[in-house]
């Protein structure tokens, strides 16, 4: 385990900053996840309390959640927000629909889920104790959430006017960036960040999710880091995992991840030049 000390990661307004899903058998899910990732997990409040929401901890940081629930929302991306109300308010502005009002979490903050108006399901968090993942872009944590959608124009003007989100064509059409949001890193839980990347295009590190054009409906595609793509594929069957599809990309080796309950998923190793 890693007892090196972390400076929190804290996300912006409009960043994704956390990831959970949704179990009717919570314990059979943890248990298929700490096989697949090396989770360990801590329940939120008093054991017992209610149904449990369980902290999915790597190397000690809190890398995701499993909580207690029948939908087939599968994994789910919260966007940060500074006031869940108000932004609330605009995503039904802007044609969205709030599916479960703002409700409290505690002292860990403060969520709504939302479709947007091409109905994929996402989450607002206004957050309080908790920021959000504090492990990523590491095997066995969160990399990225991708929005997969038939109109990517419509999406990035429901997005870009809710948060500011925008794509610019140097960086590639599938990356969303938000400005200034490398300068926050840099700032705060990656201060080497703009010099591990002087090779990339300028704004690479203010981009925070993906856009994937082409499919035949709307939905928030969460992915998963591994080392090894081809390994944590065998692990999956074995844990009872469906795999609906693998492709090796230019810069990563992918497989689509069905669990046991019916939650989808992307596991994905880093790979450049390999695919």
């Amino acid at each position: 385990m890693d007892h090196t000390p972390h400076p929190p990661r804290t996300y912006p307004a409009g960043v994704p900053c956390w990831v959970d899903v949704e179990a009717r058998d919570v314990q059979a899910a943890a248990d298929f996840y700490a096989a697949l990732f090396g989770w360990s997990y801590a329940e939120a409040g008093e054991p017992g309390a209610g149904d449990p929401y369980l902290f999915a901890r790597l190397d000690g940081r809190d890398a995701g959640a499993i909580q207690a629930g029948d939908s087939d929302a599968g994994w789910v991306s919260y966007i940060s927000c500074d006031d869940v109300e108000k932004t609330c308010a605009r995503v039904e502005r802007q044609g969205g629909e709030v599916l479960v009002p703002p409700s409290e979490g505690g002292e860990y903050g403060r969520s709504a889920t939302c479709r947007d108006p091409q109905a994929a399901l996402f989450r607002l968090w206004q957050p309080g104790t908790h920021h959000g993942s504090q492990i990523v872009n590491t095997p066995g944590a969160w990399n990225f959430s991708d929005l997969h959608t038939p109109d990517p124009q419509a999406a990035l003007a429901f997005y870009g006017e809710l948060f500011g989100w925008t794509v610019d064509l140097r960086l590639g059409a599938g990356m969303i960036r938000l400005p200034g949001y490398g300068n926050h890193l840099a700032a705060t839980s990656d201060p080497d960040i703009h010099t591990r990347q002087e090779s990339l295009p300028e704004g690479f590190a203010d981009v925070i999710a993906g856009l994937t054009p082409g499919a035949p409906k709307a939905s928030w595609q969460i992915r998963f880091a591994v080392a090894d793509r081809d390994a944590s594929v065998a692990v999956a069957k074995e844990q009872g995992a469906t795999i609906e599809s693998q492709a090796d990309t230019e810069w990563s080796k992918d497989a689509v991840v069905v669990d046991p309950q019916g939650a989808r998923f992307i596991v994905s190793e880093f790979a450049p030049g390999e695919g």
